[in-house]
């Protein structure tokens, strides 16, 4: 069955995507979009399927396109669910539509590879109709690849720590950012961790702000030892601390994004949080693709801080 839908609305939420068609054209404007495979069950425990994935995108796309906007895309396909291989993809395939923006990135083997770029809701619905579950976003824009415009930190359990361990961690990366008077933000990894991101000035290069990560984290995790670990190396990384993961910062890697589905049971999401909700005992079955729009309805973008006008000189972080 095939089904077609014009939306010249710019209201994301009129775009109802059927539950009863395997293949969906969505045309936005000049723009079309083929939906395919939409009843394939893309969450065997909840039975969530992949138009379920499509349709959240959709409803929580206005908080979660300006975190990607500008930025080149690891696509993380997922063709067959979560129980399914996965695969990573950097570059745009020959078969993208023509108006997909890309990114042309040089890597050290001189090699250059156009990323896709997500710009608005048609480059949205296509990268994630590739089987793209969780979104990955460059640190940098594509005006510049190698100088971000945040830093951040990737707060770990390492077992036997409980996610109660890991919002004390969070809470004292907040404390000591406070006392330097920069404002910091917190959200879910979406799995057992949460990010603390800060925004920065641009300027200086990717590897620049990962040594400025790596002497921030050494230096947290030093004051508190009995909690916290920098140690990168996996022998040599104490169990029971949370691992402050600086590395996260290097060139070329990637965290999910803000508001973006994780491949995990019960379709967990990467959630912007506020400092207060961190403070009490949150319930991360809060952070789920079925409750987010809502959430997101109510709150708003906790996370646009993140890309707002007060950012920070590098110098002054620590």
């Amino acid at each position: 069955m095939k089904s077609i839908i014009n939306v010249v609305s710019r209201v994301p939420m009129s775009i109802e995507i059927p539950d009863n068609a395997d293949t969906y054209e969505v045309v936005l404007g000049p723009k079309t979009v083929k939906l395919t495979s939409l009843r394939k069950v893309f969450w065997p425990d909840s039975g969530f399927t992949k138009r379920d994935l499509l349709s959240y995108y959709v409803r929580i796309s206005a908080a979660l396109l300006p975190h990607l906007k500008d930025r080149a895309m690891v696509m993380k396909r997922y063709p067959n669910g979560i129980a399914g291989e996965f695969f990573f993809m950097k570059r745009a395939p020959a078969y993208r539509p023509a108006w997909l923006k890309t990114c042309s990135i040089e890597h050290k083997s001189g090699s250059v590879i156009d990323f896709p770029v997500v710009q608005d809701l048609p480059s949205l619905l296509w990268l994630v109709n590739q089987g793209c579950i969780d979104l990955n976003p460059w640190y940098s824009r594509c005006d510049d690849t190698d100088r971000p415009d945040f830093l951040h930190f990737d707060l770990d359990p390492v077992p036997p720590a409980a996610f109660s361990e890991v919002r004390q961690a969070a809470l004292l990366l907040r404390d000591y950012f406070s006392e330097r008077k920069v404002e910091s933000f917190p959200k879910t990894s979406g799995s057992r961790g949460i990010h603390v991101y800060i925004p920065i000035q641009r300027g200086p290069l990717q590897k620049e702000v990962w040594a400025k990560a790596k002497s921030v984290a050494r230096e947290i995790a030093g004051r508190h030892s009995a909690l916290l670990t920098a140690e990168y190396r996996i022998a040599k990384r104490p169990a029971g601390r949370i691992l402050i993961d600086y590395n996260q910062n290097a060139w070329g890697r990637t965290l999910a994004s803000a508001y973006s589905v994780r491949a995990k049971p019960g379709a967990t999401v990467s959630a912007p949080m506020a400092w207060t909700e961190l403070e009490r005992n949150v319930d991360l079955d809060e952070f789920r693709m079925t409750c987010m729009p809502a959430r997101v309805t109510k709150l708003g973008d906790l996370f646009k801080g993140v890309l707002g006008r007060k950012r920070y000189r590098l110098e002054s972080i620590a």
